[in-house]
């Protein structure tokens, strides 16, 4: 089983007609959320507001396969984010988190202890920047980082970001408790500002993760590991939107490992150079069909399948 920590909380995604419709989100939500749409067991570790969207959420990730049996209830209202969409399909957000569900994070809303078989994924967006909420998961990365693989996407949002010293140097801690790191290049940018990539990801080898993967949109992704570098192209798809791409490209990534049984220190250590061009290959595929449709609305398994394949068990 694949635990996913963070935030759960509704986009206001706008409509045609000047108004906004609310939609599921949340970077580690939609992680989940895409990790139970592609058949791995998945469970979220979040805080679920007790209010009409709250039930919105919850609707969206148990008809998703998401176990939501050790999330937090929480009296405060759900977290919500306005997006905005450009022209050529890229998200902006604003957030709405104080007095929310996710400003009130305390290490009692974790669970005492993780099944030892299982893996835990992190995603950083509110946690790397909101006070609270850091202090919880490092105490989380911490406890955890022992006893199981631990996966991170940073997912930098600058707009959260009130003391961006304090964040990097929080990152470059969680980064020694993290086995498999993605960021996209935003991000990069954003952390290491003026660096060349290639040198950022050498260093955070020797801070910590075996695997680091680059998403870079259309110039395809990167990734350095035990076999050394990994560099494939864009997949060339008609773009709607980018929503929840990121969050897609880390549930396939983590869906693929999962199926293959590479989520333990060891199998990771060990992995090919073909395994690994393969698992990277899915999760392109996963987040390309994301783009191709409006908001975070990742695939489901089937829709990876072979078109024959799916024809024939229709």
């Amino acid at each position: 089983m694949i635990f996913v920590a963070g935030e759960a909380l509704v986009d206001l995604m706008p409509d045609r007609v000047g108004g906004y419709r609310p939609i599921p989100g949340g970077s580690p939500a939609n992680t989940a959320v895409g990790l139970g749409r592609l058949g791995t067991q998945t469970a979220l570790l979040a805080r679920l507001a007790d209010d009409r969207l709250g039930a919105l959420l919850r609707d969206h990730l148990e008809t998703s396969n998401v176990d939501l049996r050790r999330v937090a209830e929480s009296t405060a209202p759900t977290t919500l984010a306005v997006v905005d969409v450009f022209l050529d399909g890229v998200a902006d957000y604003s957030f709405y988190i104080d007095g929310c569900a996710d400003g009130g994070w305390q290490v009692a809303d974790l669970p005492d202890a993780l099944p030892p078989d299982s893996a835990l994924h992190v995603g950083g967006s509110f946690a790397l920047a909101i006070e609270s909420m850091a202090a919880v998961f490092e105490t989380l990365l911490s406890r955890e980082h022992p006893h199981r693989v631990i996966t991170l996407d940073p997912n930098i949002r600058p707009v959260l970001i009130d003391d961006p010293a304090a964040v990097r140097a929080r990152l470059r801690r969680w980064l020694g408790m993290t086995d498999i790191v993605k960021v996209s290049a935003d991000d990069l940018r954003w952390i290491a500002p003026d660096r060349p990539f290639l040198d950022v990801v050498s260093e955070w080898h020797d801070l910590g993760p075996a695997l680091v993967v680059v998403t870079r949109g259309a110039e395809g992704v990167y990734a350095s590991g035990p076999t050394g570098r990994i560099d494939l192209p864009g997949l060339p798809v008609e773009v709607v939107d980018t929503v929840g791409a990121g969050d897609a490209f880390m549930a396939g990534l983590l869906a693929a490992f999962d199926r293959s049984d590479l989520l333990t220190r060891t199998n990771l250590a060990t992995i090919t150079h073909a395994e690994l061009a393969d698992v990277l290959a899915y999760a392109q595929r996963v987040a390309a069909i994301t783009c191709t449709r409006a908001g975070a609305d990742s695939p489901w398994f089937d829709e990876l399948l072979p078109t024959e394949v799916r024809s024939a068990t229709c």
